[in-house]
């Protein structure tokens, strides 16, 4: 059987924001975000700039990042696909599975993945340096 599923809509992403994702945050986060379409929405920003002034980094944010620049971003080169291996290496069976599933594998980055990722970003933007604004595609 084939479950479909709605959208992801901007109202949907802020709903997430508000009733899951911002309330488990400690206190003074800076949120980073990537550019997706429903992720930049007018309502979403609105939330970002009021739930973390001056804190948040994204696409129309004042800490603004680079559109199309997976390769530099954290939660694309890494978080995303660290997540997505781990909540999905067995079957999800309802949404609050799933949610519990992602709140289990956040809460198991340690210090020392952490520490990685950010080695890795030093190196990925050494060679966005040394490219000299020519394309490149890191793997």
């Amino acid at each position: 059987m084939t479950q479909h599923h709605a959208p992801v809509t901007s109202n949907i992403y802020l709903d997430m924001l508000q009733l899951y994702a911002v309330p488990q945050f400690p206190e003074g986060v800076i949120f980073q975000q990537d550019g997706a379409l429903t992720h930049y929405g007018n309502i979403a920003r609105e939330f970002l700039d009021t739930t973390f002034p001056q804190r948040w980094i994204g696409r129309g944010a004042v800490m603004a990042w680079a559109q199309r620049s997976p390769d530099i971003t954290p939660l694309d080169f890494n978080l995303w696909g660290y997540e997505k291996q781990h909540v999905y290496s067995e079957r999800i069976n309802d949404i609050n599975h799933l949610k519990q599933r992602i709140t289990n594998v956040i809460h198991s980055v340690t210090p020392d993945v952490l520490n990685r990722v950010w080695e890795e970003l030093d190196y990925r933007l050494d060679v966005c340096s040394a490219a000299n604004e020519a394309y490149i595609e890191l793997r």
